[in-house]
């Protein structure tokens, strides 16, 4: 993934299979709708730490994963995947594969023109592109709260996007931009879900750049994750997602 990405290079494979494992727990709709065949070449891009990875490689594919993480490509390799440090906005691949998948990754990915035309490139003609990424209103009333927790003990939260959580028509349009077919599947879906490990520690790990930026200490990131816990009230996140398929043209 991209040097514009909010810190996701940063992140820590355990810490995120122990807080975030429902990510890739929830991404099997869109993997359904990636529907990996034996013998296929395929392109993970944000493979994490390669729980879906392993999916595509049990389903008969030949999968290859990317992610900017060293901590996250090592467990990808620990699980045998063929798992490497890339860009997504950076890939070093030309008509290569069959298809290309991305779960919970894109919306990281700010240079996403660079990231779409990439992908695009990646695929062969009459290749097909599926997955999910945070859709727009995505975790509207949790980024809201850690905000407002943020001004009130002095910290000027970013000024600067951190995360791309577009609607349907933006999406479309960048990805048509980039070189995709006119028939683009992309909707937007609510899926409010529960943070089995609680919202504190959700901020902690899901926004560990945001408060690196805001020039918050490590030792009062834990008191400022407990208020937004209380501010929010429920361990519910309102979570939106878009999920999309569609193809390069032949």
């Amino acid at each position: 993934m991209s040097t514009d990405i909010l810190s996701t290079s940063q992140w820590d494979a355990a810490d995120y299979a122990r807080v975030g494992g429902f990510v890739p727990a929830l991404g099997q709709a869109a993997l359904d709708l990636l529907d990996p065949q034996p013998g296929e070449h395929i392109l993970d891009v944000g493979c994490g730490d390669g729980t879906l990875t392993l999916k595509i490689k049990q389903a008969g594919a030949d999968v290859v994963g990317i992610d900017d993480s060293l901590s996250m490509i090592g467990a990808a390799r620990a699980k045998g995947l063929d798992a490497r440090l890339m860009d997504a906005a950076d890939l070093k691949f030309a008509e290569a594969f069959d298809a290309v998948f991305s779960n919970a990754t894109l919306h990281w990915v700010i240079a996403k023109e660079r990231a779409a035309r990439a992908i695009w490139f990646a695929l062969k003609p009459g290749g097909r592109f599926a997955g999910e990424m945070g859709g727009e209103g995505n975790l509207a009333r949790l980024r809201e709260a850690l905000d407002d927790v943020l001004v009130v003990r002095g910290f000027g939260p970013p000024t600067y996007a951190a995360n791309w959580y577009p609607s349907v028509e933006e999406f479309v349009a960048l990805y048509e931009d980039a070189g995709f077919a006119h028939d683009i599947d992309a909707r937007l879906i609510e899926r409010p879900t529960r943070l089995e490990h609680g919202v504190a520690a959700w901020v902690t790990t899901f926004r560990r750049g945001w408060l690196d930026r805001a020039g918050v200490p490590v030792e009062e990131r834990a008191a400022i994750a407990d208020e937004v816990a209380d501010r929010v009230g429920t361990d519910i996140a309102d979570y939106v997602r878009l999920r999309f398929i569609m193809r390069k043209p032949k």
